[in-house]
């Protein structure tokens, strides 16, 4: 029965999102269970895509990503794949009328990952932002106010801003794989081999600025989205600040952690914060 495959699917995206990202993972467990499964649905998409992109070194990954690309839109429009991970997020795609363009955005960029290996204008680096992470984000908003349209429109520049900002902690605590492992430099007119305190700040004023932004469209999130992005929103605060604490040269040579223990930690002082409405 398709119902046990569907059911299978499901476990495969949650599984793919507890494996790849305790963070994520912890955070997701935060939302309402109404839209917690959607959320799994979405991230184990990306993941498969990204993983192509970024770790199946000993293969042709152009040629896996067309397959997995091909794949994609047959699910979407067949509404079904023998691919658990496609086949729940076409379930997810159509119960909340996700747009298709922002799955083609977010395909655009990662195809960028095969073969691009520097972002030298300002202009580009945003473009590639928002089809790797805002458009993740817009997806999730979608999912987040269960497709009311009005809500949606309220909220879009304010998780276009949150997405954003998480991709760029990403982009700045992962320098050294991303520079040294795949030889890919995101952040524009920076010289990843000179990094110094006065770029590093500018790159961290630059994501407090989304951050501020985001923020507050949190505060206005339906209650059960609103503590699990909360909680992501605290977890990337908190990683940011390490990094504004270390100096330019150890966040090249070495990626900064949170340790799990830290993380729980993190989420009992999100959950005051949230129950006292200090957000």
């Amino acid at each position: 029965m398709k119902v046990i495959f569907d059911s299978v699917s499901y476990q495969c995206s949650k599984s793919i999102t507890n494996t790849y990202s305790t963070s994520f993972s912890l955070a997701t467990k935060m939302l309402s269970k109404s839209i917690r499964q959607d959320i799994y649905n979405i991230y184990g998409f990306v993941r498969a895509a990204d993983e192509i992109v970024d770790s199946f070194h000993d293969y042709d990954k152009e040629t896996l990503f067309n397959l997995f690309e091909e794949d994609l839109k047959r699910a979407i429009e067949y509404k079904i794949s023998l691919n658990p991970i496609l086949n729940a997020f076409q379930h997810t795609f159509h119960k909340y009328n996700l747009d298709i363009a922002y799955v083609n955005a977010f395909m655009n960029s990662m195809r960028l990952d095969l073969h691009k290996k520097e972002y030298l204008t300002s202009e580009e680096y945003k473009l590639y932002i928002y089809g790797s992470a805002d458009v993740v984000g817009l997806m999730c908003l979608k999912v987040f106010v269960k497709g009311n349209p009005d809500k949606f429109e309220e909220l879009k520049d304010t998780a276009m801003a949150l997405g954003s900002a998480f991709q760029k902690v990403n982009f700045l605590r992962d320098l050294k794989a991303d520079h040294d492992d795949l030889e890919r430099t995101y952040f524009p007119n920076t010289d990843l081999n000179n990094l110094d305190e006065n770029t590093k700040e500018a790159i961290i004023n630059d994501i407090e600025a989304d951050f501020t932004k985001g923020v507050l469209g949190i505060k206005k999130l339906p209650i059960e989205a609103k503590f699990g992005v909360f909680m992501a929103y605290r977890y990337y605060r908190q990683l940011l600040q390490k990094l504004k604490k270390t100096p330019a040269l150890e966040i090249k040579n070495t990626r900064i952690r949170i340790p799990n223990h830290k993380k729980f930690e993190l989420l009992t002082r999100s959950y005051v914060k949230y129950q006292l409405n200090l957000m």
